[in-house]
């Protein structure tokens, strides 16, 4: 009779904690670790155990073990209620034509600073480096690809902490990495790293302490012409 009843009941899905453990989930426990030594909350000993256990944790339970004890596991919220960013930008919202280029030859390209993101960037690093910091650019759309192409070269890519970030692209004889990375935030942009890296490397991450400031702005914004929109204005 019980197997009977088991046959009609759909076996349950993992429970969050027996998910395996991704990157950025660890670098996020690490953190959360970094801040409690300097806070005097752990000693360099058990910080140092802890950090090891991190690396060896398989599970996100796992994770949350070394954690447990310290006030900034309990300040988070509910996790996000939205589904996570998609792996490949939405059909139609990119432009084949890119809005910026940026080119190193036997050279080096960086762009960084306050500047606005296009939709589509393409770097070319051929014996050369290029660099593309978006950690503290103007995002006016959502979706961002940046096509990168390392031959005998480097492209690297940083953008703010509070965004998410896909990879879509491959190496040959070379290097082609980029660090996932998922938002809290439904409208947050998602920054997409396409291209090659042949005999080069491609490389992008997070850079720590950033984010998009105006991201609720941006939110307040639409929820305003939507308003005006409806009351005829």
């Amino acid at each position: 009779m019980d197997l009977q009843k088991h046959d009609l009941h759909p076996q349950a899905a993992p429970a969050d904690s027996a998910l395996r453990a991704s990157d950025a989930e660890r670098d996020r426990i690490a953190d959360i670790l970094h801040d409690a030594l300097a806070e005097g909350r752990l000693t360099a000993d058990e910080h140092a155990e802890r950090v090891e256990g991190v690396l060896r944790a398989k599970t996100v339970g796992e994770l949350e073990v070394f954690i447990r004890d310290l006030p900034a596991a309990h300040r988070r919220g509910p996790g996000p209620s939205h589904a996570p960013a998609p792996r490949r930008p939405t059909a139609g919202a990119i432009p084949i034509d890119p809005d910026d280029n940026v080119v190193a030859v036997f050279s080096s390209a960086v762009r960084k600073g306050r500047w606005r993101a296009g939709r589509r960037i393409h770097a070319y690093a051929i014996f050369g480096s290029v660099e593309i910091d978006l950690s503290e650019a103007l995002f006016d759309h959502q979706q961002v690809v940046v096509k990168s192409f390392a031959v005998f070269g480097s492209v690297e890519i940083r953008v703010p902490e509070n965004v998410s970030l896909r990879g879509m692209g491959g190496g040959v004889l070379g290097s082609f990495e980029v660090a996932t990375l998922d938002s809290g935030e439904p409208e947050a942009p998602i920054v997409y790293v396409d291209g090659w890296a042949v005999l080069g490397s491609v490389e992008a991450r997070a850079r720590r302490g950033k984010v998009v400031a105006d991201i609720l702005d941006r939110v307040q914004r639409q929820v305003d012409r939507s308003l005006r929109k409806h009351l005829g204005h």
